[in-house]
C-alpha cells in the first residue's frame, strides 16, 4: 500500500479499500448455498454481479447515496402540488443497476407468475451481494417485485402492469406509469392509531363508478417516489386493497399529498413518509374486504427479502473485518494471526455460514412451493421464524464487525458505522419480533399436521448433531403447551436454530457439527468469540469466508 506523508509523519498499517472484488468469488458459503439450493448454473451470472457491485464505484455510489438523503418537494414554483421527491443520482444508478440486473422481478415470467427453475434462489444470492454494498435502495426493490403476488388478485389489472414491471429499465421521471420504461411500487399499510394492527384503519374508499376515492392517511409509506402503491382501507364490506397511482387516468398527479420525510436512524438513502389522501384515485386490488388475504401475499416475500438483506449486512461486515485483521499489525503480528482476534473472526464466520445456508433454504422453499405442498408448508412456517432469528442477530453481529476495526469502524467514512445503523430495520419492517413469533404460532395452529411433518424432517436432516434431537423435542413440546405465546420466543428461535443446522448440514456437514454443538447443545455466550474452536476449525472458517 502506497504510504502517504504529512509534516509530522507517515499513514501506514492501514488496510487498504475493500474494494474491486468479486464478492460472490470471495463467498465461499454463499457459492455453496446457491449450488445446494439449485443455483449452480448461475455461478457465471453472479460472479459478473458481484464484479459489478463489488467495484470502488459502487462503494462510491452508496457512499454519496447515504450523505445527500432525499429531498421533499411538495409544491413547484408557481404553487402548484407536485409531491415530488428529490434523490441524488448515485441513488439512481444503484436502482439502475438493481433494476439492469433483474432484482426485482426476475421471479417472475412474463404473465406475473413464478418464474421456476432456482430463480428465488438466484436473485436472492444478488439482493445479499447488493445489501452489503447499500441496502436502502432495496427497499422499493423488494416492494416491486412483491407486489406482483398480490395484483395477481386481480388479473386484469396483472396484465396492464407486468408489461412495464416486468422491463429491466428504470425509469425515474414523474410521469403516469403506464408511459414509463420501467415503474418501481410501494406499499403503505399503516396508521398512526394501529401500526401492525391494520384491522383498526380509519382511511375510507368510497366507490367512483369501476374506481375508488380514498380518503385518509398512512404513517408510514417507504419509498414514496414509486409509480403506484398497494395501500389498505375500509370499503363497504372491510379492508380492502387498492392499487394507488401517483397520477390519475386524465394525466393529472394524483391527490397523495407527503406531510413530510421520515428522520430515520438508518436506512437514509431511501426516503419514508407520511402521507394524506384526498379523495385520492385507485382501483381495487382483489375482493371488498379481503384486503389483508391479499397484501399478505406482498408481505410474505417482503419479510423474505429482510432476512436475505440482514443476511447481506452481516456478510459485509464480517468481510470487512477480516480485511482489516489481515492487514493491521499489533504488537508485531497481523490482528488475524492473534488467537483471541481468531476466534471472534471464525465465530462470527460460523454464524454467517449458518445464516446464508439458512435463507438460501427458504428461497428453495419459494422456488418449490408452487409444485410442492411440503415446501409450500416449510414457506409458510419458516418465513417467519427465520425472519425473527436473522434480522434480529444482525445488530449485534455488526457492532462486533465494527468493534474488530477499533475507532475506524465506529467513524462515519467507513461502511460498519452505516450498516450498523441500518441494520435494525430489517426486525422492525414487516412485522416485528412479537409479530413473527405469533404468525409461527398461527401457521402451526392452522397446520398441524404439515407443521410436525416439518419438525420430523429437521430432526432427521439434523440427525446425529450434537444438541438437535433435545431441541425439536423441545419445539414440540413447547408448542403444544396453552401458554405457548409465553414462551414463544424461545421456541422460534430453536426452531430457526434447529433449521439453520439442517440447511447448513446439506451445505458444509462440518461446519453444522460446529454451529450445533455451539448454538443448540448448549447455550451460546452472549460475546461472540467465546466458543471453544480448534485451530483448524478457525482457519478453515476465516478461508472460506475471505480466501
Amino acid at each position: 500500500m502506497t504510504k502517504v506523508s504529512f509534516a509530522t509523519h507517515e499513514v501506514f498499517n492501514q488496510a487498504p479499500p475493500f474494494v474491486d472484488v468479486d464478492l460472490f468469488a470471495l463467498d465461499r458459503p454463499l457459492s455453496d448455498a446457491v449450488a445446494a439450493n439449485g443455483g449452480v448454473s448461475a455461478h457465471a451470472e453472479l460472479s459478473e454481479f458481484g464484479q459489478h457491485w463489488g467495484s470502488a464505484v459502487m462503494a462510491e455510489r452508496g457512499r454519496l447515496a447515504n450523505e445527500n438523503t432525499p429531498k421533499l418537494r411538495t409544491f413547484d414554483s408557481r404553487g402548484n402540488r407536485r409531491d415530488e421527491v428529490e434523490f441524488h443520482p448515485a441513488y439512481h444508478e444503484l436502482m439502475a443497476r438493481s433494476a439492469h440486473a433483474g432484482v426485482h422481478n426476475s421471479t417472475w415470467n412474463a404473465l406475473g407468475q413464478p418464474a421456476g427453475g432456482a430463480a428465488e434462489v438466484v436473485r436472492a444470492a444478488k439482493f445479499y451481494m447488493a445489501a452489503g454494498v447499500e441496502t436502502g435502495h432495496l427497499c422499493p426493490i423488494t416492494m416491486t417485485r412483491a407486489s406482483v403476488a398480490a395484483l395477481a388478485a386481480q388479473p386484469d389489472l396483472l396484465a396492464k402492469t407486468m408489461p412495464v414491471i416486468g422491463t429491466r429499465a428504470y425509469d425515474p421521471t414523474f410521469a403516469p406509469w403506464s408511459a414509463k420504461r420501467g415503474m418501481t411500487l410501494g406499499m403503505g399499510m399503516t396508521e398512526k392509531q394501529g401500526g401492525t394492527d391494520v384491522r383498526s384503519n380509519k382511511t375510507r374508499a368510497e366507490r367512483d363508478g369501476d374506481d375508488y376515492r380514498i380518503t385518509g392517511h398512512k404513517w408510514f409509506m417507504s419509498a414514496p417516489m414509486c409509480d403506484a402503491f398497494l395501500v389498505l382501507a375500509q370499503a363497504d364490506e372491510g379492508l380492502t386493497c387498492f392499487f394507488m397511482p401517483r397520477f390519475k387516468p386524465d394525466g393529472s398527479v394524483n391527490a397523495i399529498q407527503f406531510q413530510r420525510l421520515k428522520d430515520k436512524l438508518g436506512n437514509r438513502s431511501n426516503a419514508s413518509s407520511e402521507v394524506e389522501f384526498v379523495d385520492a384515485h385507485a382501483t381495487r386490488v382483489g375482493d371488498e374486504g379481503k384486503g389483508i388475504r391479499t397484501i399478505i401475499q406482498m408481505v410474505q416475500l417482503t419479510r423474505q427479502d429482510c432476512a436475505i438483506a440482514s443476511a447481506g449486512l452481516m456478510r459485509s461486515g464480517l468481510a470487512h473485518a477480516l480485511h482489516h485483521a489481515r492487514h493491521r499489525s499489533v504488537f508485531q503480528k497481523h490482528l488475524a494471526d492473534q488467537p483471541l482476534m481468531q476466534t471472534v473472526l471464525a465465530d462470527m464466520a460460523l454464524h454467517v455460514e449458518a445464516s446464508i445456508a439458512l435463507v438460501m433454504r427458504l428461497c428453495r422453499s419459494f422456488d418449490r412451493a408452487p409444485l410442492d405442498q411440503a415446501e409450500a408448508a416449510y414457506m409458510r412456517l419458516l418465513t417467519p421464524a427465520i425472519k425473527y432469528w436473522v434480522c434480529k442477530s444482525a445488530p449485534g453481529f455488526l457492532y462486533e464487525a465494527m468493534e474488530c476495526l477499533g475507532g475506524n469502524g465506529y467513524v462515519e467514512e467507513g461502511i460498519l458505522a452505516r450498516h450498523y445503523r441500518e441494520s435494525p430495520v430489517n426486525a422492525i419492517w414487516e412485522g416485528s419480533g412479537n409479530v413473527m413469533c405469533l404468525d409461527v404460532l398461527r401457521a402451526l395452529s392452522r397446520e398441524v399436521e404439515a407443521a410436525a411433518a416439518i419438525l420430523q424432517n429437521l430432526a432427521l436432516e439434523t440427525a446425529g448433531l450434537a444438541g438437535a434431537g433435545d431441541a425439536a423435542a423441545f419445539i414440540a413440546a413447547t408448542f403444544r403447551r396453552p401458554d405457548s405465546e409465553r414462551v414463544a420466543r424461545l421456541a422460534v428461535e430453536k426452531l430457526a436454530l434447529l433449521a439453520a443446522a439442517a440447511a447448513l448440514n446439506q451445505v458444509s456437514p462440518r461446519h453444522a457439527e460446529l454451529f450445533a454443538a455451539t448454538r443448540l447443545a448448549g447455550n451460546h455466550a452472549s460475546m461472540y468469540g467465546a466458543a471453544d474452536l480448534s485451530h483448524d476449525d478457525v482457519r478453515g472458517l476465516m478461508e472460506r469466508a475471505l480466501p
